[in-house]
């Protein structure tokens, strides 16, 4: 059984000439082009625990395979903006699984991306925790029901935008929610090793 224990959220931007390495680059910028990434659908795992990014990254090794929920936006459209977003629901009871959600959009800003994902999941979870709600009410109608309930303890988003490039090269954000499965000593000092950029004929990852 894969049961992960701890969840650390990250965000990226990347831009380059090829659409493969937009995405290597954006994954760079997030911290996690070292891993070999596995994407999984929307449960967030009854007893784990959010830690910040630091701490999840030192609890993880070059190489490893990590589960995670990715959510990514590509354009080459210059002046398009674009996000990427993964929105986190926590249940009170931590014994009750959450819900994560991905949104991809063009022409949102980043904080109405933000509460469009983090809504999303929400609504997951209040679905199956049986709280009464109206689908079409606004987010912060729904977000005010969400605090008042004592079902729902947390909800928060991971969100990444971008304006797409002036001269037309490829630009990539991703988000993610990224997944723990065992706790390891730390690895700080692998993982503060500096990232070599790609070099011309680098274009794949």
């Amino acid at each position: 059984m894969i049961l992960p224990k701890k969840i650390f959220l990250v965000k990226g931007v990347g831009r380059d000439r090829e659409k493969l390495t937009s995405f290597e680059q954006a994954l760079r910028d997030a911290g996690i082009a070292k891993y070999n990434l596995v994407h999984v659908s929307s449960i967030f795992p009854p007893g784990c625990k959010m830690v910040s990014r630091q701490e999840g990254f030192s609890l993880l090794l070059p190489g490893e395979i990590v589960y995670c929920v990715l959510s990514q936006n590509s354009t080459n459209e210059p002046h398009r903006l674009l996000t990427a977003s993964v929105g986190v629901a926590i249940p009170a009871d931590s014994g009750q699984y959450g819900y994560l959600s991905e949104h991809e959009s063009f022409g949102e800003t980043e904080e109405k991306a933000g509460d469009y994902a983090e809504d999303l999941a929400a609504q997951m979870l209040a679905t199956i925790l049986g709280i009464e709600f109206d689908p079409n009410s606004s987010y912060d109608e729904k977000k005010e029901l969400w605090k008042m309930s004592s079902q729902i303890v947390k909800t928060t988003n991971s969100t990444q935008s971008a304006i797409g490039d002036k001269n037309g090269l490829w630009t990539t954000v991703v988000a993610a929610a990224m997944f723990v499965i065992e706790d390891k000593p730390s690895n700080q000092a692998i993982i503060d090793t500096p990232t070599l950029p790609l070099g011309p004929k680098q274009n794949e990852k």
